[in-house]
């Protein structure tokens, strides 16, 4: 389910675009792209949305920074492109269905119950508040211009394990993760940041059809992961029951 608000009265010109997604019927895939996350030597795989998942497809949004501009972990299709760093704010997507946010403590390389893992910065919201690292914008990457407040995405995870991913122009770190608690967000994490970055894409039928824009960036276009993407993404399958494999 897709909606929009305005989340601070005292500013109604930002607009939330938010997105809630059912974890136990969902399957949450990972993808390099030809860029990003950074330089391997490990096949990349599609770099777009692959064309065997494309008949379960329900929606594909942006991921988190690029490996240079701040080392994480990332672990998908059982390839690990870069090693898991403990403490770090991550997504995974385990073999049992279910999917969760947290300050990864499980070493370098991931468990074989493990399906996808993805690290970005520290968490952002932790037990439905925002992390006291939330208010240090130093923090939080590098903003265009050196603004503090600029488009920011995230995603969270609500309390009975669901998705949630969030977007807004003129937010800081702090206001982020604002956002998120509104969304129902107990578990959060910043994804990528600045005007060019933000995208989520909902399709209209099987086979990718009718892609469409909720989140609405001038810089992005609705078909973006349906041809080689320039950096990772997420994307978002209707699972199978009791199937839980990412489509490659």
């Amino acid at each position: 389910m897709t909606t929009t608000w305005r989340p601070f009265p005292s500013n109604p010109s930002i607009t939330a675009y938010g997105s809630w997604m059912r974890a136990s019927s969902t399957l949450l895939g990972l993808f390099p792209g030809y860029k990003g996350p950074g330089p391997t030597s490990l096949d990349r795989g599609p770099e777009e949305v692959p064309t065997s998942g494309r008949s379960t497809l329900l929606a594909t949004f942006n991921s988190g920074f690029y490996e240079a501009d701040t080392a994480a972990g990332f672990y998908t299709n059982g390839t690990l492109y870069y090693p898991m760093r403990e403490g770090a704010a991550t997504v995974v997507q385990y073999t049992n269905g279910t999917v969760a946010i947290e300050a990864w403590t499980g070493g370098t390389t991931p468990g074989p119950n493990i399906l996808m893992a993805r690290q970005n910065l520290s968490m952002l919201v932790e037990n439905s508040q925002p992390t006291a690292l939330s208010t240090t914008g130093s923090a939080w990457g590098i903003t265009l211009g050196g603004v503090p407040a600029v488009w920011r995405t995230g995603l969270g995870i609500d309390a009975h394990g669901n998705l949630i991913y969030v977007a807004a122009s003129d937010l800081t770190a702090a206001s982020l993760a604002q956002v998120l608690v509104q969304a129902g967000a107990v578990q959060g994490m910043q994804l990528d940041i600045n005007p060019a970055w933000p995208i989520y894409v909902t399709y209209g039928g099987s086979g990718a059809a009718d892609p469409f824009l909720n989140v609405p960036n001038p810089q992005q276009t609705a078909n973006r992961f349906l041809f080689s993407s320039t950096k990772d993404f997420f994307a978002l399958f209707l699972r199978s029951p009791g199937v839980v494999q990412q489509p490659w």
